[in-house]
């Protein structure tokens, strides 16, 4: 929760251009300007139809739809002010008596939690006041819930912008003056928002909803609706601020404002209230030289504001505290204080830890680099001898094997020998051809005599002419032949 804009926090560094968006149903508007020497340029603008809801699709898709409609615009700029839907704002109003500002931030708290149906730590909460007699003030609290403006953060992160500002367009149209009071209204897309700014302040914030039709896609402004909906809420102001009240000006499409100007002049006429169609901005109305071009709009206003340095009077962007302030924030009080210095201990010993590992960690990198030649040059050599080390064994087995084959087979090769398979446990496989088996017999029994030689097995013997094939293993264990 923000409890009051005038808290100080960290200075937002000053902008030489800046994005200004206003998202008004699904109709986003945008426009990029630079402040140079005084002046204002518009270097690009755009209006677009979103297909998403920022609040209920998918931040990253979301995101996309609004990259690719900054891209088409041919829109770089990264940082942006955004104007937020009325909407989505939540209003109360309260009375404030003459109480040091100490106890007035500690009533502010109390109206919150009293005037919101919702927990005050899930609300983005800002505040506006205007002065009464007596030093006493009239406030309105006005509140965005956190979890629209965390999916609006990601919605712009996911399109590679940079948030400054979430702010109000008609608040950035229509500014609080303390010279007279103004009601301003301005005709959107769904609905007509009323802003009414009095004694330095903003006093009501109302988004009038059913003012406006659409029909084939034609809009229809119930100018009725809208000046009921504008009794009632002058109406619910002390009459202090209601006298104050001196004009009304209409902004949005110009037939429409034209419109609904005339309705309000004849409405208000009996009252005194001057109603003007705003149509293009006053040449002194933020402080810059604007361009000839400048249509008046919440996104231009939102952004020219921004780069004039005129603070929004209503601020729902969180605060983004450094790592140092976070901690000094935590750790300032007296009773912390011996915890703060016991963690600031801790963190400088763990610093010291990570230094020395690093200063270690760089010499064993520099050793490493001097030796690493002669470690490639072992490893290589270890690496062949593990490849051919099993070819240059000292036991000759193989060479044993063949040596008892030939004693046990005859010279007249009337048993001959094909294939000659040896395990690694010493298994002999052999098959061949022979002529005679009482010859095959004679080489069975001379190889089982053979030392060496055991589990002699014929395993088979087949074939009607000759010659006839045989098969048998045996088991070699060792030895000389």
């Amino acid at each position: 929760m923000k409890s009051d804009p005038k808290i100080k926090v960290k200075k937002r560094k000053k902008l030489a251009s800046v994005l200004g968006l206003a998202l008004d149903g699904s109709k986003l508007d945008g426009v990029v300007l630079r402040r140079t020497n005084g002046a204002v340029q518009k270097l690009q603008s755009f209006s677009a139809q979103l297909t998403l809801d920022p609040l209920t699709a998918a931040p990253e898709l979301v995101g996309r739809e609004i990259r690719n409609q900054l891209d088409a615009a041919g829109v770089r700029e990264r940082h942006c002010v955004f104007g937020v839907p009325l909407k989505w704002v939540l209003a109360a109003q309260t009375e404030l008596p003459p109480l040091p500002e100490a106890d007035l931030q500690s009533l502010l708290q109390l109206e919150v939690e009293k005037g919101f149906h919702a927990d005050a730590a899930e609300l983005q909460v800002s505040n506006s006041r205007c002065a009464l007699a007596g030093d006493k003030q009239f406030v309105l609290l006005a509140a965005v819930p956190t979890a629209h403006v965390a999916a609006l953060e990601k919605v712009l992160a996911a399109a590679k912008l940079k948030p400054v500002s979430f702010a109000l367009g008609v608040a950035a149209l229509q500014p609080p003056d303390e010279k007279s009071g103004v009601m301003a209204l301005l005709i959107g897309e769904s609905n007509v928002r009323l802003q009414i700014t009095v004694a330095g302040g903003v006093a009501a914030l109302r988004a009038l909803e059913g003012a406006i039709e659409n029909e084939a896609g034609r809009k229809t402004l119930h100018t009725d609706v809208v000046a009921r909906e504008a009794r009632v809420t002058l109406g619910q102001l002390p009459v202090e601020l209601r006298n104050q009240l001196k004009t009304i000006r209409v902004f949005g499409p110009k037939e429409l404002a034209q419109q609904l100007a005339d309705e309000m002049d004849l409405r208000f006429e009996a009252v005194g209230l001057k109603v003007e169609a705003v149509s293009a901005y006053a040449p002194n109305a933020f402080g810059v030289t604007l361009p000839p071009d400048a249509s008046v709009s919440p996104a231009f206003s939102l952004a020219a504001r921004l780069l004039a340095g005129q603070a929004a009077p209503f601020e729902f962007l969180p605060p983004k505290p450094t790592l140092v302030e976070q901690f000094v924030a935590r750790y300032s009080s007296g009773r912390l204080r011996t915890t703060g210095a016991i963690a600031v201990g801790v963190a400088l010993i763990f610093i010291g830890i990570v230094a020395y590992q690093q200063i270690r960690l760089a010499y064993l990198r520099s050793q490493w680099a001097h030796m690493k030649k002669q470690v490639a040059g072992v490893q290589y050599y270890e690496d062949q001898i593990r490849q051919y080390k099993p070819w240059y064994g000292g036991d000759y087995r193989s060479l044993a094997i063949l040596r008892a084959l030939s004693l046990a087979f005859p010279e007249s090769g009337v048993v001959t020998v094909k294939t000659i398979s040896v395990r690694e446990d010493g298994t002999v496989n052999c098959s061949g051809n022979y002529q005679d088996n009482s010859e095959l017999l004679t080489v069975q029994a001379k190889l089982a005599k053979i030392p060496g030689v055991t589990d002699v097995h014929y395993e088979q013997g087949h074939g009607n002419k000759v010659p006839l094939q045989f098969a048998f293993s045996f088991k070699y264990t060792g030895g000389q032949p």
